[in-house]
């Protein structure tokens, strides 16, 4: 039996220039810039709805110089699979029947976090919202700094 999705939470991008991607995100899109990070070199936008703690986040890679540069575009999509700590254990169970491994694991504040690569190697997010924080009278909570996932 397959895992319990709620809802595609966010995704998020790599751009060359925040500023020129905050002018079209917010400016001619409308969306709001609920909080920055990484030193001015990102930002956690919100469409109007306000229905989860972000739903877009940019994070400026410049013109990728290097051997080995990022790429700029898709860095990864948030899928919300519950609220709760136990339902995502729920998911890693889930996630070990399948034979998929884990990436990694967050504690966003706001939210925790599990990553695993698709097929083709995108990252995706697998998430529960943290019942206890309320993002919605502190949106900046949503660019609180990461910490070890304890379950």
């Amino acid at each position: 039996m397959p895992m319990k999705t709620v809802e595609l939470g966010h995704v998020v991008f790599y751009v060359r220039n925040l500023e020129a991607s905050l002018r079209f995100y917010r400016d001619t899109l409308g969306m709001q810039v609920i909080g920055g990070a990484f030193g001015g070199k990102a930002a956690a936008l919100n469409g109007n709805a306000h229905r989860t703690h972000h739903e877009l986040l940019l994070i400026e890679v410049g013109d990728l110089p290097g051997p080995a540069p990022r790429r700029r575009g898709l860095y990864h999509i948030g899928i919300k699979v519950g609220n709760s700590k136990e339902e995502l254990k729920e998911a890693i169970a889930a996630l070990e029947k399948a034979g998929v491994p884990l990436d990694g694991a967050s504690d966003h504040t706001v939210s925790w976090s599990l990553y695993v690569r698709d097929p083709d190697g995108n990252e995706v997010e697998l998430f529960c919202d943290n019942p206890d924080v309320d993002w919605k009278s502190d949106p900046a909570l949503a660019m609180a700094p990461i910490k070890a996932l304890r379950l």
